[in-house]
């Protein structure tokens, strides 16, 4: 499975375009004609004692904040490439910030997920999904992580060569999974090559390293922070690096940082059969759907549109282009985030049934943040794959992934097939796996706030319950509903709640249901 996905602001700005010829989206305008004087922060004061020896020039910079998009500014910042070795040498981090509307009590560092997601694409367009509370109160700041989008990237193919990798179609047998492996392997020898030691570092422990080097930098004594998805990850591997610098952290659409590679792939294969099944069960709601017959009925026919699509890929209007059966998949899968585009699914499946890829297309391309021009948007397939590969990898013992592989076709017969094999997916990556450990429990830090949505199929609900059980101070919030993550996106009970925590520090009871 790739990228979980930057929330449901990003999938709405695309789906609406669905009917029309899609498009590339162009730069958002600034709301002045006249740029505004950059403004140069000083790093404010910090004790000795919380400065990691050797990295104090990184701590000490200062930083110019310049107008970029709409009313946001925009910054960049040196971190150090190796955070164990300070002679290792810089790498860049570009930021974003929306200024606080109202009194400010700090800022609020954002994570949409990923990994790989890009803060920069991301903020601009979830921002006024915000509380008011929220944006009256901090200065709204997000970020592209190391080896992400405009902060020094991982780089591996060319265009065409991302392209034809990321639409590979491999058989189902062991000549299949060796090609699937040779393929990753031949991907990864590219990111190394392209990339150089950038890429044995992107892990999720250095990038909550960078977070606290921004939250100093902005002269915040703790951190408060809303990550989305892996960026729930990101979060709680912060406050357990940094338990006493924790201030108010939401973690929604969770991930459990006690599963194996392996375990979160079953989880997620039976999320998104739950998924689908969910969709085919409302269909009578939707005058959109015309599949027919029983929810099993149903399943099967999209389960044999799938299968088809593997020997025969479907036609669209883009020239030399067709729908194979993982580029299907990833059109299914992405409708699957949020109820809202379950209507846009229905389109796509209905022309589908009829022969034409062209909405399946569609949404598979803006999964992979393609453009109509066979460009990419991002390099968010690279930094999920690199970032990925050096924080776990599943079992690469062939009988060991034969019975796994068994256990998630019983589970999730539709769809389970993209998510077995995925131990040979970082077998030859060129780097090892990442050194380091930190408190999982993250003893110490205050209240953190975990939402779980019941049927998350990118996140399932059992993985906030595992977080905000592992966490000593984990609270859990429940949202009762379809799609990845809450905040933004679900209901004001959320809203509310999120909002008073982050403002107010108000602690919900562990357990509220919204």
């Amino acid at each position: 499975m790739s990228q979980a996905g930057q929330g449901a602001v990003l999938l709405a700005v695309a789906l609406s375009l669905v009917g029309c010829a899609p498009q590339q989206s162009e730069p958002i305008p600034a709301t002045s004609d006249t740029p505004t004087q950059p403004v140069v922060t000083e790093a404010p004061p910090l004790e000795a004692s919380d400065i990691p020896a050797g990295f104090e020039d990184w701590y000490n910079q200062a930083v110019d904040w310049g107008p970029c998009e709409r009313d946001f500014d925009c910054a960049q910042i040196t971190a150090p490439l190796s955070w164990d070795d300070p002679d290792a040498g810089s790498i860049n981090l570009k930021l974003i910030r929306h200024a606080a509307t109202g009194t400010k009590i700090g800022t609020l560092l954002v994570n949409p997920g990923g990994p790989g997601g890009s803060g920069l694409g991301f903020l601009p367009y979830a921002y006024p999904e915000f509380g008011k509370p929220v944006k009256d109160a901090y200065d709204v700041m997000s970020f592209d992580p190391r080896g992400v989008g405009e902060s020094t990237p991982i780089v591996c193919l060319d265009d065409a060569g991302k392209d034809e990798f990321i639409s590979a179609d491999f058989d189902d047998d062991e000549a299949g999974r060796e090609a699937m492996a040779a393929a990753n392997a031949a991907w990864g020898q590219a990111c190394y090559e392209n990339t150089g030691p950038l890429l044995a570092t992107v892990d999720t422990m250095s990038a909550a390293r960078d977070m606290d080097l921004m939250r100093h930098l902005v002269g915040d004594p703790k951190l408060n922070y809303l990550g989305f998805s892996y960026g729930t990850q990101l979060g709680a591997t912060y406050a357990g690096i940094f338990p006493e610098r924790v201030g108010r952290l939401v973690l929604d659409g969770a991930i459990d940082l006690t599963l194996t590679a392996d375990e979160m792939s079953f989880g997620q294969a039976v999320g998104f059969e739950t998924a689908l099944r969910n969709f085919v069960a409302d269909c009578p709601n939707r005058d959109t759907c015309q599949l027919q017959g029983t929810v099993d009925d149903a399943l099967a026919e999209i389960a044999g549109l799938l299968a088809r699509t593997k020997g025969h890929p479907l036609p669209t209007r883009q020239p030399a282009r067709t729908l194979n059966r993982t580029l299907a998949f990833y059109g299914i899968a992405l409708a699957l985030y949020d109820n809202e585009s379950w209507p846009y699914l229905d389109r796509a499946l209905n022309e589908a049934f009829q022969g034409n890829g062209d909405t399946l297309l569609f949404l598979a391309d803006f999964y992979n943040d393609r453009n109509p021009d066979g460009t990419f948007s991002s390099n968010s397939t690279e930094a999920f794959q690199a970032i990925g590969c050096v924080d776990s990898r599943g079992t690469e013992d062939p009988a060991e992934m034969d019975a796994l592989a068994a256990e998630v076709m019983a589970a999730a017969p539709t769809v389970g097939e993209f998510f077995t094999y995925g131990g040979l997916v970082c077998r030859d990556w060129p780097v090892p796996l990442a050194p380091g450990s930190f408190d999982l429990h993250a003893a110490g830090a205050p209240p953190i706030l975990v939402i779980g949505t019941t049927n998350d199929p990118a996140t399932p609900f059992s993985w906030a319950e595992g977080l905000a059980n592992t966490l000593d101070s984990g609270v859990l919030l429940i949202y009762d509903g379809e799609g990845h993550t809450a905040y933004t996106r679900s209901n004001a009970c959320i809203a509310d709640t999120v909002d008073e925590f982050l403002v107010d520090d108000i602690v919900p009871p562990a357990g509220k249901r919204c």
